[in-house]
């Protein structure tokens, strides 16, 4: 029988696909891995998924040259690197090698189709969160009218957060800020996942704070993609605070922009927000002061001109009256004069038959209460304990406390009797209730 060695059907496996495929096929495919050696050389793993299954996979390889003039045009383009998850339209030619077998080599990358692929994912996260009903969710909160407690998310190295903080603290009206950092990685990979900890952070403190600023300061374009993901901007639009972000770019809004209750482009800028903020609270205050002491004057002269009203009408009033009552005490002087003689006379003869009455009613009175003594006297007299003896009574105590009061009587209690010629001592042997 027949029979080929490996490398020789690889071989004819390779002169076969040679002959019968294109020189290179435009190919769309996601960048499942990607890695560079030391030499310059970009190896890639390319996959297509169904339902975030794998149906498809190949290795592709892009070499050092073409790689480096591919990489800074593509991001150029789009504003961002060549990274795994990301969908690519790319030329390619492809090789199957005795050793290393079937592989794709790029030379080529469409960035007008990753814009329009990066353009669509966006757009499906943002239709996402609307339809989620949660799009809104943070424009809708009341911003403080004057927010003094302010909770940041943003990198302490970060020169946005210097900017941010310098501009905040050397404000020309000499406001106060009280800012707590929530420290977190603002460029690479765990963006995301760093500032939903944080925001998590400032969550389990809220009542702390009037407001959460997210800010990070100037950078690359490549560094923003994080901020397009639905898991920050779905923290983001359903933050019980309102959210301010200062990304810092100049680039479209990101959708953590989109969320967030305002939008700002540089952390400065947040910055003068927030103070613009607290000095137009403060000419609205000026403004309804100015008011309200203009009302204040306005009312002071109209109650001023009532005052004075009232009290020209009042000292008519009471001159008026002063006179009417001259007039009655000139009328009661005359009526004195003509009948105080009359008057005196009356008086007298009442206070002598007065004086009649009273001379003779004390020593009646005396009398009478002479009497009265006398008669108590005589029953003090009768009832004398001395003479109640004297006619054959006596008085007993037991242990020296009067017999009626005595309530239990005690086996040999001495008992003392007195009658009016002696007192006698005995001791108690038996007793019988009644």
């Amino acid at each position: 029988m027949d029979h080929l060695s490996l490398f020789e059907l690889n071989k004819t496996i390779g002169e076969a696909l040679a002959k019968n495929l294109d020189p290179s096929y435009w190919v769309v495919a996601e960048i499942g891995e990607m890695r560079h050696n030391r030499n310059g050389h970009c190896y890639l793993e390319l996959v297509e998924k169904e339902a975030d299954r794998i149906k498809a996979k190949s290795r592709a390889t892009i070499w050092s040259y073409t790689y480096r003039n591919l990489s800074a045009w593509f991001e150029s383009i789009t504003g961002q690197s060549l990274k795994p998850g990301m969908k690519i339209l790319f030329n390619a030619t492809i090789q199957f090698h005795e050793v290393y077998g079937f592989s794709l080599n790029i030379r080529d990358i469409d960035a007008q189709y990753t814009l329009g692929e990066r353009a669509k994912r966006r757009q499906e996260i943002i239709q996402k969160l609307q339809d989620d009903g949660i799009f809104e969710m943070n424009k809708e909160l009341n911003l403080p009218a004057v927010p003094q407690r302010i909770a940041v998310i943003s990198s302490e190295s970060a020169a946005g957060f210097g900017d941010f903080m310098d501009q905040l603290n050397d404000n020309e009206y000499g406001y106060h800020f009280e800012v707590q950092l929530f420290n977190s990685t603002m460029q690479g990979d765990k963006v995301e996942s760093s500032i939903i900890n944080s925001m998590h952070r400032v969550f389990d403190q809220i009542d702390d704070f009037d407001l959460l600023v997210i800010i990070r300061g100037g950078g690359a374009s490549t560094d923003l993609d994080c901020f397009d993901s639905y898991e920050l901007g779905s923290h983001i639009a359903q933050f019980p605070m309102p959210v301010i972000t200062g990304i810092g770019h100049e680039r479209d809004e990101t959708i953590a922009d989109l969320v967030s209750h305002t939008k700002m482009k540089t952390p400065t800028a947040v910055a003068e927000f927030i103070i613009t903020g607290a000095r137009n609270f403060e000419e609205q205050l000026d403004e309804h002061f100015n008011l309200l002491a203009n009302q204040l004057n306005q009312s002071l002269t109209e109650e001023s001109y009532k005052i004075d009203q009232l009290f020209n009408k009042f000292q008519r009033n009471v001159q008026a009256k002063l006179s009417k009552e001259d007039l009655n005490l000139n009328g009661f002087k005359q009526q004195l004069k003509f009948n105080h003689k009359s008057l005196l006379n009356t008086k007298e003869h009442h206070l002598e038959k007065y004086s009649r009455i009273l001379f003779k009613q004390p020593i009646q009175l005396l009398e009478k209460e002479h009497e009265k003594l006398e008669h108590l006297s005589k029953e003090l007299e009768i009832i004398d304990p001395a003479n109640v003896l004297k006619r054959g009574y006596s008085l007993t105590f037991i242990d020296g406390i009067n017999l009626n009061k005595v309530k239990i009587i005690e086996k040999e209690a001495t008992i003392t009797t007195i009658t009016d010629r002696f007192e006698l001592e005995s001791k108690l042997l038996s007793q019988k209730n009644k």
